[in-house]
């Protein structure tokens, strides 16, 4: 049997080391080396309730925060699968080589993040997606040496083989000279990552682009919630984009302030308590919304240890980007779109409606609801990529696979012939970041979502009729029209929510409302959005 795995990070390769570890052949396409996922960026830590701090900490205590804090959207088992699935996998990440932080009494160092009410974030310094990217890495090339995994790199994902329901494998193209390749597979499993690209200026990697979400959903994939998008509350702004300062920083300590009359105001302290500097995100964003000037981080009272040794990231990011030493200044900071808890719709197995086709890790729609807790990324892009794996290795069988798909392919490169213009992709998505941001900022309202939607189909009326300046990569051209779809849908999914839930807060509709304890099920029917929600089975 064969299985195709679309993307290296971390979703991905635990994915196909599961295959591997149960003979079964993995064959892993990526745009880039997995050194260079999103992954590598994750740097404030995993979450798992080990309870080394005797804080009477339990799994059970662990999915009652992240079903809260997602706003009672998602399936109560499932959750409570993946926090009861945590402490194993943080003892299986020590036996591939992971080197995290120890404390004193040589148990796995934990800290305070956001909405949690115990200390059950472990760490590896402040490079916790380094860590574990390497030591995932280092197992899936020993099980490349014994040909369990091949590895084809530089391609894009273009377009899924689907035939009577049911996924085929996928077509791929060069990013060097725009060459096609087809993988025909058993199962395929999507691990691509969120939508970072159609908003330009966030804190995620631009290689997510969204484009393998939004052609899957022009092919009859589902897709969730995608108004529930993250705003991490702390980020620095650059020449180039806004980088993150990890939730770290306030579990160590560090405090969020204003400036009002030279004098410092402790908004989120004054509000929330003692501990209102770790609320969740989508609660300290929106205060930081409401602040009439600059917000500043501070740290500087922390002790040099604390500083240098668990936020030495922050510490060198500040210093390379901002000439700013964070031991003796405040860090001026704002919130930035980080995570996207929408998706594609799967279910528990994180299998999508389409037979034999699989997506993890933050491309599907799983287990975060209307607002992710900080350190459950990590945990549950690695349980996802186990989950699709084992699902696959106990239901699919191999296939004797007689279908043609040449044809399909043909008709599908006909149809990337693009009316050369004058106007780069670039340019166009450029616009995309422009519309959507205004559209689906922290705080949104049917104006702004409408005029949104205005400017997008006025963007596709453009590109139909103005065509393409072509660029050396045929993909960055053929992109553009889908990520205008998932922004279309992305927008009308937003303005059907008519409450504030999470991360979607709407001016006019500031009310939580039972009636939308649901999530947004997202179709695609020919070239027309269909919305329909649906209520996750509880406990």
């Amino acid at each position: 049997m064969k299985v195709l795995v679309i993307g290296s990070g971390i979703a991905g390769l635990s994915s196909s080391i599961e295959l591997a570890k149960n003979n079964i052949e993995a064959v892993l396409v990526s745009p880039m080396m997995s050194e260079r996922s999103q992954s590598i960026m994750a740097a404030g830590g995993i979450n798992a309730s080990l309870n080394t701090l005797n804080e009477n900490d339990s799994y059970l205590i662990h999915k009652e925060e992240t079903i809260k804090h997602g706003c009672y959207l998602e399936n109560e088992n499932d959750i409570e699968n993946l926090c009861k699935s945590a402490p194993k996998y943080i003892n299986y990440l020590q036996k591939l080589g992971v080197k995290f932080s120890l404390d004193e009494n040589n148990n796995v160092a934990l800290r305070s993040f956001g909405g949690q009410s115990k200390k059950r974030t472990a760490y590896a310094g402040s490079s916790t997606g380094k860590q574990i990217m390497t030591a995932l890495i280092m197992k899936c090339r020993e099980y490349e040496i014994k040909g369990l995994i091949t590895r084809i790199s530089d391609h894009d994902f273009l377009h899924a083989l689907i035939k009577d329901g049911k996924c085929y494998g996928g077509l791929f193209i060069n990013r060097h000279n725009n060459e096609y390749k087809t993988v025909i597979s058993d199962a395929t499993i999507f691990a691509t990552g969120g939508m970072a690209k159609l908003f330009g200026n966030s804190t995620g990697s631009e290689l997510n682009d969204g484009y393998a979400t939004a052609k899957l959903f022009t092919q009859g994939v589902l897709l969730k919630n995608l108004e529930m998008i993250q705003y991490h509350p702390t980020a620095i702004q650059t020449s180039t984009k806004n980088i993150l300062i990890s939730e770290a920083a306030r579990g160590e300590g560090g405090r969020l302030y204003y400036l009002k009359d030279n004098k410092r105001i402790y908004f989120m302290e004054d509000k929330y308590g003692p501990k209102g500097n770790l609320m969740p995100r989508d609660v300290v964003s929106r205060e930081m919304y409401k602040c009439p000037s600059q917000v500043y981080l501070d740290v500087s009272f922390l002790s040099k240890e604390v500083i240098h040794n668990r936020l030495e990231e922050i510490y060198d990011l500040c210093k390379t980007y901002l000439s700013l030493d964070i031991s003796k200044a405040p860090i001026p900071v704002k919130p930035t779109i980080h995570y996207f808890m929408g998706g594609i719709y799967v279910d528990k197995n994180h299998k999508t409606n389409i037979d034999n086709l699989y997506a993890v890790g933050e491309c599907s729609s799983k287990y975060h609801g209307a607002n992710r807790l900080g350190g459950n990324s990590l945990l549950s892009a690695f349980h996802s990529g186990i989950l699709a794996s084992k699902h696959i290795i106990e239901n699919i069988k191999e296939n004797i696979i007689d279908i043609s798909f040449e044809e399909e392919i043909d008709n599908f490169k006909k149809s990337l012939i693009i009316k050369e213009g004058k106007t780069s992709s670039i340019r166009y998505i450029k616009s995309l970041n422009e519309i959507l941001n205004h559209g689906l900022g922290i705080i949104r309202n049917e104006k702004s979502i409408n005029e949104s939607l205005s400017s997008l189909n006025e963007l596709e009326i453009l590109l139909e009729k103005e065509g393409i300046n072509p660029s050396v990569s045929l993909y960055e051209d053929i992109r553009v029209k889908y990520m205008i779809t998932l922004a279309k849908a992305s927008l009308i999914s937003a303005l059907n929510r008519k409450e504030s839930r999470g991360a979607h807060q709407r001016e006019e509709y500031k009310e939580t409302k039972d009636e939308y304890r649901k999530s947004t099920i997202v179709k695609y029917d020919n070239g027309n959005i269909d919305i329909s929600y649906l209520k996750e089975v509880q406990n």
